[in-house]
């Protein structure tokens, strides 16, 4: 098994300047605050394409945006694109390793990803990273398609005391030949649709957070954090290639109210 390793300063420091980088990215959506590029795969890498997703929010502040990234509880209120998510076990102070299903638009199967997730904060710059990983009591599902985060994540940055930039950069591949509607549909409007939820969960955070264990926060506090320790030894790298591909390119779209379907994994 290929070993995983907790991401260090240097991995954040590289995964922030791939959220500022403005070489190197096409345009696919920009309006109303809200912008959405995409780069092509690396000629040695993945053949996935990445796509970051930005926007201005000019009444919340970025430690407010964080810790709705953050809190999995009230993740399941706002987000009506999961099927489950939860954390599995703690793997160091700023690291844990979690499940996240989601709903893909009709008539795709859904997807569902294991991760390891880290965070940092330096400075006024919050960052949260993640990447799949193996996990012997979570094998791939036969009713859901096991996605691959080859790096995925967030990164937020204050602009004022009441205003921030988020920022979502992910190069995710979702198993399977998919059709061109797909693609097309979440770069020019999913992607923008989950960035404006966000928002409004971001509004509507402070008010819920009083209700439900409001000064419970382990991503702040590690003290707080009550899940079982595993370690990193047990984890292994998960590759897109060991997993099995299913061809939808052929399935068409189908109108329906479910959800937003963001296709967002945590």
């Amino acid at each position: 098994m290929e070993p995983v390793q907790v991401p260090d300063a240097d991995a954040f420091r590289a995964f922030q300047a791939q959220c500022e980088a403005e070489c190197g990215w096409q345009s696919r959506y920009s309006r109303e605050g809200v912008g959405v590029w995409v780069q092509p795969p690396p000629p040695a890498g993945p053949a996935v394409h990445t796509v970051k997703c930005c926007i201005d929010i000019q009444d919340v502040p970025a430690e407010t945006v964080y810790d709705v990234l953050h809190d999995i509880e009230y993740r399941r209120k706002w987000d009506m694109n999961v099927i489950d998510t939860h954390d599995i076990a703690r793997l160091a102070t700023n690291a844990d390793v979690g499940y996240y299903a989601w709903k893909c638009p009709k008539p795709l199967k859904n997807r569902d990803v294991v991760t390891l997730r880290s965070w940092q904060v330096v400075d006024k710059s919050y960052m949260i990273i993640n990447f799949s990983v193996k996990h012997a009591q979570y094998p791939p599902r036969k009713d859901l398609v096991r996605a691959v985060s080859i790096l995925a994540g967030y990164l937020v940055q204050s602009t004022g005391p009441n205003s921030c930039t988020l920022t979502y950069l992910a190069q995710v591949d979702p198993k399977g030949k998919l059709p061109k509607w797909v693609v097309n549909k979440a770069s020019q409007y999913l992607a923008p649709r989950m960035l404006k939820k966000m928002h409004k969960a971001c509004l509507k955070y402070p008010s819920w957070k009083q209700q439900n264990n409001v000064n419970v926060k382990p991503w702040l506090y590690p003290e707080q954090n009550k899940l079982p320790t595993m370690m990193l030894s047990d984890l292994a790298l998960q590759h897109a290639a060991s997993l099995e591909n299913i061809d939808e390119s052929s399935l068409s779209e189908v109108k329906d109210e479910r959800g937003d379907h963001s296709g967002s994994e945590n």
